[in-house]
């Protein structure tokens, strides 16, 4: 007797997803891009643990979406951050997945020909060459990791990676996390609360065991030793920023009564700007008081920054996507980015000096 169909029953179809030892084989580490990844890590690390005086500042596109433009960006932030370099450890922001509350584009990886076709497998490919390319400029990357599995294909090219407001609180994301080899920032709850940051950069300090897939794409277990890079990033929520010197000096006391490193960093964005773009410099340069004025725990940045400002619709005829410009959160353009780097390091440098 046939027994009524019980799964997949919402599912239409499975389409074949390449191993990720299959694309990292097309598109191999190579020595120049590994010597890039491991610099930009170990400079975090160190920044992290204090050994380094300097600050991070993860800054670029809210997301990528033409790689063409996305390297005309890399190209002239790895110029700007040889200027910075003694007081900023700049690394470019490539976000390939956005997370959606209900529809929408959800980034490179998912959706590369940005007409709901769902090429995943091209776009895992177009996001690796791309990593590729910018890391053999010499530039170190960040990411968010959303989807669980694409780290596997990914990750020996980033150098730091965030975990969202909307997944700080997911048990996978902070498993996934704690096998994660890069620094980790976790991001405060969507209603500012810091609760959940703080538990899961707890969590993904131990080591936990989960489902997973190997490089061969072969579903395992995977078993981790705990990441003791995981660390806080300040970016507002429930209708108000929390960059200010109380919120932050609150923030360092949740963390020391948690018993963990009050390393703070401010993404400049998000509730921090009240999602108005040109209010960025403002966030950051009041941080940079804040330092200025003895702070010591915000060790980093974020930064949303394009080419040009603003953002776009993504229109029908793909032909007329303005050349950088962001169709996802909009951003401060390149002359405001570079002349805000500059105009910081010059305060930190004289700072120093005094």
């Amino acid at each position: 007797m046939k027994l009524p169909a019980t799964e997949n029953l919402n599912v239409a179809r499975f389409d074949p997803m390449p191993a990720p030892a299959e694309i990292t084989a097309a598109l191999p580490l190579t020595d120049a891009a590994a010597a890039t990844v491991n610099a930009g890590r170990a400079a975090l690390m160190r920044i992290l643990d204090r050994a380094d005086a300097r600050r991070f500042v993860v800054v670029g596109p809210c997301s990528i979406h033409d790689p063409v433009a996305a390297l005309d960006y890399a190209r002239r932030l790895r110029a700007l951050a040889d200027e910075v370099a003694d007081q900023f450890l700049v690394v470019m922001r490539v976000y390939f997945e956005k997370p959606r509350t209900a529809t929408g584009w959800k980034g490179y990886i998912n959706d590369p020909l940005m007409d709901d076709s769902f090429q995943i497998g091209e776009g895992i490919r177009r996001a690796r060459a791309l990593l590729l390319q910018i890391a053999e400029l010499g530039l170190p990357t960040g990411s968010e990791a959303l989807d669980p599995l694409s780290p596997q294909y990914l990750a020996d090219l980033i150098s730091w990676y965030a975990i969202g407001a909307r997944t700080t609180e997911s048990q996978t994301h902070r498993e996934m996390a704690s096998g994660l080899s890069p620094p980790v920032g976790f991001k405060n709850g969507t209603d500012g609360g810091l609760e959940v940051a703080l538990n899961a950069i707890r969590s993904a300090r131990a080591g936990h065991s989960f489902l997973g897939v190997n490089a061969a794409g072969q579903t395992s277990i995977v078993r981790t030793r705990g990441n003791r890079y995981g660390h806080l990033v300040l970016r507002g929520g429930g209708g108000r920023p929390n960059y200010d010197t109380v919120s932050v000096r609150l923030a360092e006391q949740a963390l020391m009564e948690a018993n963990l490193a009050p390393n703070i960093v401010v993404d400049c964005s998000h509730a921090n700007s009240m999602k108005d773009p040109s209010l960025q410099p403002l966030v950051f340069m009041d941080c940079v008081h804040q330092i200025k004025e003895g702070n010591r725990s915000i060790v980093g940045f974020m930064l949303e920054s394009n080419l040009a400002a603003g953002n776009q619709p993504i229109p029908d005829d793909l032909s007329q996507l303005k050349y950088g410009v962001s169709v996802t959160d909009a951003c401060i353009d390149w002359d405001t980015t570079a002349e805000l780097l500059r105009r910081a390091a010059a305060e930190l440098r004289n700072l120093r000096a005094q």
